[in-house]
């Protein structure tokens, strides 16, 4: 079961960056033909989605509702202060799954993958795994 890992480091405390050239660059290192891929972030304060990426309005419009949704002050509990960060990621999710048909990400014509940085700016760790 073929696994890579790559950064990214994003530049604000909440952003959405597409993945998908690094995403299809981790399939075609697989040589997988048919088969599943799975892009993981292991934080509790980041996620990864699938969304449209022709337009990047739509990854801003995501970012800023998800802020208007839960803001970054709201009398939470956690001492650290990124307890927002956390219940983004929580909603979001660290993981997607991607089939993969003739060695290529089986994406939707608009769709692609997202990293979704919400307590940057940061470096961060995005597993793909291929089966």
């Amino acid at each position: 079961m073929p696994s890579s890992t790559f950064t990214v480091s994003t530049g604000s405390k909440t952003e959405l960056s597409d993945i998908t050239s690094r995403v299809r660059d981790a399939v075609k290192k697989s040589d997988c033909r048919d088969g599943l891929c799975c892009v993981y972030v292991p934080h509790t304060t980041a996620a990864v989605t699938i969304n449209e990426s022709a337009d990047p309005s739509v990854a801003r419009d995501i970012r800023d509702e998800l802020n208007k949704v839960i803001p970054f002050e709201d009398n939470y509990a956690h001492a650290e202060g990124n307890s927002a960060a956390h219940i983004k990621g929580s909603i979001v999710g660290p993981s997607v799954s991607i089939p993969i048909e003739g060695g290529s990400l089986s994406l939707g014509t608009w769709q692609g993958v997202f990293f979704c940085e919400f307590d940057g700016p940061r470096t961060r760790k995005v597993k793909v795994t291929v089966k």
